[in-house]
């Protein structure tokens, strides 16, 4: 750090709003016409912008990973009282620690367990045989089906349901679908975050497993019996379908689609709004979306696109003929 280490900061901003009490930082070159005139109280820079601030600054390498360090410092989550509700609903069988809070409405499941420094939030259902790790929340509405475990320090945002049936059915000879149980569990490793309105399916017969540290936005859709591995990210409205086995430490963008029963390898990205239909292994980054662009444009390559197979057979022709010209043959 370089400056006055006697500055008190209580407080995080944006860069161009920060005050005398907050501490604001820039990665991107597109703010760095902004950092003279910030009026922070500390900034956290590259080291090759330390110029560019007067003030107090904290130069690291990385100020995004430095910044959230800070945040989370700064503003820590709210502690939850220990104890029980009054109008929350607990089996005799189940085994709640009396360090866990447990919200109002909330229902615990026989034989459940909930560890010390867990939070149980508002409406909360927790089913039969689950264990939920020490310290982890359970934020309001979430569901947790009977026999699923989550690891520690795990957050379950509101209206994310983990352990619902997953969609299997098998379609008999008359057309009509029969459904088939769904066995096994849903088991989550320690410091998972799920976002809101995710969902988890359990496993047909064997586990769906999420990793330690994995981090998945609102929106998603886990199938049954999908394994997604250590570190990996998923940003919202992805969909990923039965028996998927993604590796560690993969990015998955906004929107994309993976087909079930693939392998994607560790350290691979895939940008927004693509679709995997096959296994690709890493480390890599992949692509299949289309951008928008102007709807005459798109209408008058979407003509084009239908004669496809008529212009690849054409050309197929013409490369016969080219060479049969250069062999010395006929046409």
């Amino acid at each position: 750090m370089q400056g006055n280490g006697e500055s008190e900061i209580d407080a995080v901003a944006p860069l161009d709003q920060a005050g005398p009490r907050h501490v604001a930082y820039c990665a991107s070159p597109r703010y760095r016409s902004l950092i003279p005139e910030s009026a922070a109280g500390a900034l956290i820079l590259q080291p090759e912008d330390a110029e560019l601030f007067p003030g107090n600054k904290i130069l690291c390498a990385d100020p995004r990973v430095a910044f959230a360090r800070i945040a989370n410092l700064l503003h820590p989550p709210e502690r939850a009282v220990p104890g029980c509700h009054q109008s929350a609903a607990i089996d005799p069988s189940a085994r709640v620690s009396p360090g866990a809070s447990i919200g109002p409405a909330a229902i615990i499941g026989a034989d459940a367990v909930i560890e010390t420094g867990v939070v149980v939030g508002p409406g909360v259902v927790v089913g039969a045989r689950c264990v939920i790790g020490s310290d982890t929340r359970l934020e309001a509405r979430a569901v947790v089906m009977h026999d699923c475990l989550i690891g520690k320090r795990c957050v379950i945002s509101p209206g994310a349901v983990i352990g619902g049936e997953g969609f299997g059915y098998v379609r008999e000879q008359d057309g009509h679908w029969l459904k088939v149980p769904q066995l096994g569990r849903v088991v989550i490793g320690d410091d998972v975050d799920v976002g809101a309105n995710t969902t988890i399916d359990r496993g047909a017969l064997g586990d769906t497993v999420v990793g330690n540290g994995v981090k998945l936005d609102n929106l998603i859709q886990i199938a049954h019996n999908v394994k997604i591995g250590d570190n990996t990210a998923m940003a919202g409205c992805v969909g990923v379908a039965g028996s998927a086995v993604i590796g560690k430490r993969c990015m998955i963008a906004g929107g994309v689609g993976i087909m079930g029963h693939i392998t994607v390898g560790d350290d691979v990205e895939v940008t927004a709004m693509s679709f995997l239909k096959g296994s690709v292994e890493g480390p890599g980054r992949f692509s299949s979306s289309l951008p928008a662009t102007a709807a005459d444009v798109w209408a008058r390559n979407v003509g084009r696109l239908r004669h496809f197979d008529e212009l690849a057979r054409r050309l197929r022709r013409a490369e016969q003929t080219i060479k049969q010209i250069l062999s010395g043959g006929k046409h």
